[in-house]
């Protein structure tokens, strides 16, 4: 489908023939079989439309959010956990849909009384992303949505979604250029993400500003997933976001890690996160003052494991420290 076909909100982002939606800047033709870094074509392509009541209690809500997964990542984490629908090889899970069966399948869970319409991995999708929403909005419908990223973002593309996006969720992975270059395939991963985390800054402030159900409605959460022996990496990302943000943002701080077989034998990745690690960061948090998110329990990482053959991929426990 182009952009120019029935269904399809017209937007300043880009077009698909010639992408440049996230910071590979390919220009690849995506309705062509040269497709570039993530391997996307130009139609729906999404691995799972399902209610998730796992996200943080905000974001959650009472019934659960409407979480759409789309395939496929610019971003290609060796240890990802969501490896069955994340790679850009072809060996994925993934469906391609209509527009029409798409805004039928979320009416439903809004039907079943989800508040709040969540794309997750949607740095490569936004023009899609964009459509759906705005199929959804003519069906008569006012969801929150809430933007779930890996945070490898274009400013540009951004600042075209303020006042569209309700809810930012940046998941702000390195602070170290070696490493990101290493476990993501994108060194400069530290500086754009930055860039991309204080624009959604600028967009939400640090409010996390919820409903009388204590449901999200607007603001931003940062997550951050604390790796196996990079202490150091968590220490100053979670400094960047005091100093350069706010301590009244909101941060989700993970301990789920758990090693997938491809980097079982890696020499860090193989092995899930100890609980003096994550005390450590956890410690850190609360020494630079982020007294507003949430923490895991250190044996979460065992129940973060998605299987997107089900219906319903995964369930996930967050464990509240502070509100």
């Amino acid at each position: 489908m182009k952009l120019s076909e029935p269904g399809f909100k017209q937007t300043d982002l880009t077009t698909l023939s010639n992408c440049s939606i996230c910071p590979r800047n390919c220009h690849s033709d995506r309705y062509s079989e040269d497709r570039g870094y993530c391997n996307a074509g130009a139609g729906f392509e999404i691995s799972s439309i399902c209610i998730h009541r796992g996200e943080e209690p905000p974001v959650s809500g009472i019934a659960g959010i409407c979480n759409v997964f789309f395939s496929r990542c610019n971003l290609q984490c060796i240890y990802c956990q969501n490896c069955q629908i994340s790679s850009n090889s072809d060996q994925i899970n993934f469906k391609s849909l209509s527009l029409n069966d798409i805004v039928a399948r979320i009416n439903h869970y809004m039907d079943e009384g989800c508040k709040a319409l969540g794309f997750v991995s949607p740095s490569h999708m936004v023009p899609q992303m964009v459509a759906i929403i705005d199929a959804i909005h003519h069906t008569g419908r006012r969801p929150i949505i809430v933007y779930n990223t890996n945070a490898y973002e274009k400013v540009e593309v951004l600042r075209n979604l303020e006042g569209l996006i309700d809810v930012y969720i940046p998941d702000f992975k390195y602070s170290d250029h070696e490493l990101a270059g290493g476990l993501s395939d994108a060194r400069d991963y530290p500086e754009v993400a930055k860039r991309a985390i204080k624009e959604m800054f600028r967009q939400k402030g640090a409010p996390l500003i919820t409903n009388d159900e204590g449901q999200a409605i607007s603001g931003l959460i940062v997550r951050h997933l604390v790796i196996p022996g990079q202490v150091g990496n968590s220490l100053d990302v979670l400094r960047f976001i005091a100093n350069e943000l706010s301590v009244k943002v909101h941060v989700s701080l993970m301990s789920q890690y758990h090693p997938m077989p491809a980097v079982r034998d890696h020499s860090f990745l193989g092995r899930t996160v100890n609980n003096s690690e994550y005390q450590e960061v956890l410690n850190e948090m609360e020494l630079l003052g982020l007294d507003y998110g949430w923490a895991q329990e250190p044996e979460s990482n065992s129940f973060y494991l998605p299987d997107f053959d089900n219906e319903h991929p995964f369930e996930i426990r967050l464990n509240n420290i502070t509100k």
